[in-house]
């Protein structure tokens, strides 16, 4: 998955360095989602079910939340480009408890990947530069579920995704940046289940974010 994600920005890289500035980024931060319908039919295990789950974020616990951006900035102002984040969420344990699961959570991870449009604002103050931006992609989360039938444990696409962000970054140097920011993601997941089952849920993230920045 993060192979496929460098490659697809390096080849975004290659096109347009001769051309234009093209910055990559990578960031960390604080991640959370909350609550979600989640439902489906489990065969093997606990049958048919339709409940509503709380997640948890836990960024720092392994494998820890993070991303990588790459934007080919057509202009001053406006840019184009690839994101992928590594988003995770765990159902809390009164979620188990109380639907018969041992395990349900995309932790390794809820992994989105998206096409996006930047629009900066320099000038706004003297060293900080505000943006935002948004994109469409897609959810290929590693589905993790277990309840007293069989253990699903693989990557699956989910279904579309959309992100929305906004920041403010700084230089520190000539090619490099530290930058701040709010980033969100809306994700449809619809996965099978060892079993002959399914799941379903849509999920929303929302993360502040801290990352680098380096410009070509």
């Amino acid at each position: 998955m993060l192979t496929a994600s460098f490659v697809a920005i390096s080849a975004i890289a290659a096109a347009g360095a001769a051309q234009a500035e093209f910055e990559l980024s990578v960031y960390s931060g604080w991640q959370t989602s909350p609550h979600s319908t989640v439902k489906g039919d489990d065969p093997s295990g606990v049958g048919d079910f339709d409940f509503t789950a709380g997640w948890e974020g836990k960024s720092g616990s392994m494998p820890p939340y993070w991303g990588v951006r790459g934007i080919w900035w057509q202009s001053d102002v406006l840019g184009y480009g690839l994101d992928y984040s590594h988003n995770k969420v765990y159902a809390d344990k009164d979620t188990l408890k109380d639907n018969d699961f041992e395990t349900l959570e995309f932790t390794d991870g809820l992994n989105i990947i998206t096409a996006n449009v930047f629009r900066r604002f320099p000038g706004v103050t003297r060293d900080w530069t505000p943006y935002i931006g948004g994109g469409l992609g897609i959810s290929v989360p590693h589905v993790e579920v277990e309840t007293t039938g069989k253990r699903t444990f693989e990557y699956q696409y989910g279904g579309p995704a959309v992100q929305w962000v906004a920041g403010v970054s700084y230089p520190i140097s000539e090619n490099w940046k530290v930058f701040g920011e709010y980033k969100g993601t809306y994700s449809q997941n619809k996965v099978d289940l060892d079993g002959g089952g399914e799941l379903e849920t849509n999920i929303v993230t929302n993360a502040l974010n801290i990352g680098v920045s380096f410009d070509f």
